[in-house]
């Protein structure tokens, strides 16, 4: 992977439709806003934009901790905006902050991590069950 200068910035819109409502994803008794969750794979999704150009062939990102406040509600037919930024880059390991917005105030922010990954590598360890395990002693 090339090195990813601080300063580097992703965006990722949406528009919360039902499926992305807290009282449809989570729990029927929730108000119909836009879920905790979904709002944080918007975050994650704009660290993932941010940083995909500096990707060699074969490697992607996935996120390995998520610092994040949800801070108002968001009714379905809003336009979400979700940015991240690198705040540091240190070899595999990218930090982010990140915000989201609804076009009326700013919904959520925090900080987001990614590392990068040989997905070839990373699908082979997969397959042979070995994600996350430790050896057998």
């Amino acid at each position: 992977m090339r090195t990813v200068p601080v300063g580097t910035r992703g965006t990722f819109s949406m528009v919360v439709l039902p499926e992305h409502l807290a009282n449809r994803f989570k729990d029927a008794m929730l108000p119909p806003v836009l879920a905790t969750p979904v709002m944080i794979m918007a975050m994650e999704n704009a660290a993932l934009n941010a940083i995909k150009p500096y990707f060699e062939d074969g490697e992607t990102a996935v996120g390995s901790h998520v610092d994040v406040s949800h801070l108002a509600a968001t009714p379905i037919g809003s336009h979400v905006k979700a940015t991240a930024e690198v705040i540091r880059s240190d070899g595999r390991r990218i930090e982010f902050r990140v915000s989201a917005t609804d076009g009326r105030e700013e919904i959520g922010r925090g900080t987001h991590d990614r590392v990068v990954i040989d997905l070839k590598r990373f699908n082979d360890r997969l397959s042979a069950g070995s994600l996350g395990r430790a050896p057998p002693a």
